[in-house]
């Protein structure tokens, strides 16, 4: 298993498809004004697969699908299958909106899709068209219960939490699991993008311990779970009569970083080293040059080597709100 500059063990690799989306959730892309990847930059499902050949040979086991929205792509079904066709794939699973699921879920669980991660904001409808705007919430509904229905299980839900937008939304998905074996996430806001966007995320940053103490003061003392595995980014808890799990993921409150197990490749074939840093490292000139798994093994394991500390901006946004509460802003 590769190990970066820092003793860290990296052994999962996050692949966007596409950064094309059927959402434009507020604090995340805006409504207009944006440019995209053409077709003929992103990697191919064939070049996926040697990424992901290249990445098992040195020791990578778990991957993951993301976008974008990656139910977007129009060969995801061949992807899954060539990734899931690779010998030594630990876990293959993918984030997606659900909104596409009802017709997709039975072939990608036959293709060798495992689970899935559903990104849901609300369970109230007029929020949902507020935030995640393009989508609804009876779309994205169907969507959960087509991946629950054909096993891409344990459902995850992702909640990302903005303050003035869904903050009072964290009790109802919580109490999803009193009665369902599914895992809720709640995700705090990160500065990505550039204006109101960017503007939405820094300035909704709701830390972790206030939607845990409004989940408890509803439904009841939330029990920590032990950690199965140190990289985990959420800290698990369950509800005493729960059947499922409440998770917090603070990058800004309570930064991870020290156990990141995580690389990412771009859409456009560039292994991004840490989700808040534009460091990169080009792996599609490589692939389309002929170049061998080896070569591409190569690549990653310098990406590897490379990746830094942490997410300095997120760790200073972190710094700049805890002096704010602490002084009662």
């Amino acid at each position: 298993m590769p190990r970066d500059g820092y003793g860290r063990e990296i052994d999962y690799l996050r692949l966007s498809l596409t950064d094309h989306c059927n959402l434009r959730c507020v604090y995340c892309m805006p409504e207009t004004g944006l440019r995209f990847l053409p077709a003929p930059d992103l990697l191919t499902a064939a070049e996926l697969e040697q990424v992901v050949r290249a990445a098992v040979a040195v020791g990578f086991r778990k991957f993951r699908l993301t976008g974008g929205e990656p139910t977007l792509r129009a060969d995801l079904v061949e992807i899954v299958a060539r990734i899931a066709s690779v010998p030594g794939i630990g876990d293959l699973s993918m984030t997606t909106n659900a909104i596409l699921l009802p017709g997709l879920a039975e072939e990608l669980r036959s293709a060798g899709l495992r689970r899935v991660n559903v990104h849901l904001d609300s369970l109230d409808a007029e929020r949902v068209a507020r935030v995640m705007r393009w989508g609804t919430l009876a779309d994205i509904w169907a969507g959960i219960e087509a991946a629950e229905a054909t096993g891409l299980t344990p459902i995850k839900l992702n909640a990302v939490v903005v303050r003035g937008f869904n903050e009072d939304d964290v009790v109802p998905l919580a109490a999803l699991t009193l009665d369902r074996p599914w895992h809720v996430r709640f995700i705090e806001t990160m500065p990505f993008g550039t204006g109101d966007t960017q503007a939405v995320a820094r300035g909704g940053l709701v830390p972790s311990a206030q939607s845990r103490a409004q989940i408890e003061a509803a439904l009841g003392a939330l029990e920590p779970l032990p950690s199965a595995d140190p990289s985990d980014e959420a800290r698990n808890y369950r509800l005493a009569s729960g059947a499922g799990v409440i998770g917090f993921i603070s990058p800004v409150s309570e930064p991870y970083c020290g156990t990141c197990n995580r690389m990412r490749l771009t859409a456009d074939g560039r292994f991004h080293l840490c989700l808040l840093n534009d460091d990169e490292m080009d792996v599609r000139t490589t692939l389309r040059s002929g170049g061998s798994l080896a070569a591409v093994a190569e690549i990653l394991l310098r990406a590897v080597a490379h990746k830094p500390v942490g997410h300095r901006l997120a760790i200073g946004r972190f710094t700049e709100e805890r002096q704010m509460f602490q002084i009662g802003g």
